[in-house]
């Protein structure tokens, strides 16, 4: 059945994203030579967490999906830098920090995965 818009106003307000790159574009990255370049894109947090494992290259390139498909889910709607958006890795499960210049009434989630040389990432941002 249809609903009144006045109804819907009051539902929550979503979008979703989706990103998968190749690996290895990110397997030769060095935090120390391309500093810069990573610092466009990542937080120091995120770099932190990346050059902590053995092989960085499938969690930068996840972390750059997580980012772009939440561009893509707020598209339209908000713009964001790379390092406005955080994912923050906590009890092994990954959670989208929106930082400054960021709208402060969304809330995203994500869901990322990295296997056979391919990362992925899906984003559902939603009203608060």
């Amino acid at each position: 059945s249809l609903r009144k818009s006045s109804d819907m106003k009051k539902e929550s307000q979503f979008g979703i994203g989706v990103d998968i790159e190749d690996i290895g574009r990110f397997a030769g990255l060095r935090r120390t030579k391309d500093g810069p370049f990573l610092k466009k894109i990542f937080t120091a947090g995120e770099l932190d967490y990346c050059f902590s494992k053995k092989n960085a290259a499938p969690h930068l390139a996840a972390r750059f999906c997580a980012k772009e498909a939440v561009v893509k889910a707020l598209h339209g709607v908000a713009t964001l830098s790379y390092t406005d958006i955080e994912i923050v890795s906590s009890r092994k499960v990954p959670r989208v920090v929106l930082r400054k210049g960021s709208p402060k009434d969304y809330r995203a989630e994500i869901s990322l995965s990295h296997s056979g040389g391919m990362a992925i990432a899906f984003a559902l941002v939603r009203t608060r």
